[in-house]
């Protein structure tokens, strides 16, 4: 037997139903394979902040480090900005684990219609690596004279080689393995000094990657091209603001953000890893029962594969193929029929 620490937060909105889906598609997933999650859940969120004044207690980073794992289900809500609420909870968890991958995959799946014509969606199957702790999301600068005419905001970018070389580097060890290339996004004829900064260290790390084909392109031709031919991407490297932009246009494109996984990785295994769907805590849908599961069904999945059973992934995408194979079992977002519930018993119908 094999068991797992796992630290859950549902968090707000959708998470809180998305989460319990995503357990019970791992509970049937993992029944017969000497696996075990000793799941430990937090009531982190914008209702905590709400009726505490933190997203999270002060002690909550080192309630984390003792997981093996951690699953977030979102974070968000009308009555708290965005900006309280992720640098209350998501970001600090990002960084203080060094999470400095964030991988975001994205497949046109069999029965999904994307908004794309059939002829350029055909064969989308591509990964977005954003680099996740520093660039320009950072916490440098400020305002000054605020209320005034003179009013000033200032944000700094910060990238450093060692920032910039890890990513870069794991995303050409994941080229190598797919073995379809690579692209790396930028804006350096715009951006004077952290992108052409950006494209010397990809530069320099390429030369121990010879046998993954490269090319850089800037983020706004990019994304023109990903909508023209989606298919022709496999492996797309960019910074924590590029790459976030990436990935919810990739997902949009392979027909919804609903169904779109991310993993927060330390590839060392230093620190737990953090595995969160895309969509966000969408409340004008929260409490009806039709929230789209799979983004957290699928972010448990490449949990199981960060943690080495790949295996067990695998049974889960293929629970998750079969769901979304037909109307009947696909949630309205992707013009189906079926409710949360009734997508999850299909996808844990659907294990092989």
């Amino acid at each position: 037997m094999t068991t797992y620490r796992l630290a859950v937060i549902p968090g707000d909105g959708i998470g809180t139903e998305v989460t319990p889906a995503a357990l019970s598609v791992l509970a049937a997933a993992t029944a017969d394979t000497g696996l075990r999650f000793d799941i430990e859940e937090f009531d982190w969120s914008c209702r905590r902040y709400l009726e505490l004044g933190a997203m999270m207690p002060e002690d909550g980073l080192d309630r984390l480090r003792q997981f093996d794992a951690i699953l977030l289900g979102a974070v968000g809500a009308p009555e708290v900005p965005d900006h309280v609420s992720l640098w209350g909870l998501l970001i600090p968890i990002r960084r203080a684990f060094e999470q400095y991958v964030n991988l975001r995959p994205v497949r046109l799946f069999e029965g999904v219609a994307g908004p794309l014509r059939p002829e350029l969606s055909r064969g989308i199957d591509l990964v977005v690596v954003r680099e996740n702790t520093e660039g320009e999301y950072s916490r440098v600068g400020g305002r000054l004279y605020e209320g005034f005419a003179s009013e000033v905001a200032m944000q700094e970018s910060v990238f450093t080689r060692t920032g910039v070389t890890r990513i870069v580097d794991y995303a050409f060890a994941l080229a190598a393995r797919r073995g379809r290339g690579l692209t790396s996004a930028t804006k350096s004829n715009g951006i004077v000094h952290t992108m052409p900064f950006w494209d010397q260290v990809v530069a320099e790390r390429a030369e121990a990657f010879p046998q993954v084909d490269w090319r850089a392109e800037h983020i706004d031709a990019l994304c023109a091209k990903l909508v023209m031919n989606p298919a022709a991407f496999d492996v797309i490297v960019g910074s924590n603001l590029f790459g976030d932009i990436l990935s919810d246009l990739t997902a949009a494109v392979a027909g919804s953000i609903g169904i779109a996984p991310s993993a927060n990785l330390n590839p060392e295994g230093d620190f737990p890893s953090m595995f969160e769907p895309v969509h966000g805590s969408a409340p004008d849908i929260a409490g009806q029962g039709i929230a789209n599961p799979i983004g957290a069904i699928w972010s448990t999945a490449m949990m199981l594969d960060h943690l080495g059973h790949s295996d067990v992934a695998d049974r889960i995408m293929s629970g998750v193929a079969t769901s979304l194979a037909t109307s009947d079992t696909r949630t309205a977002d992707l013009a189906g029929t079926a409710d949360t519930r009734a997508v999850t018993e299909a996808v844990i119908a659907g294990l092989t």
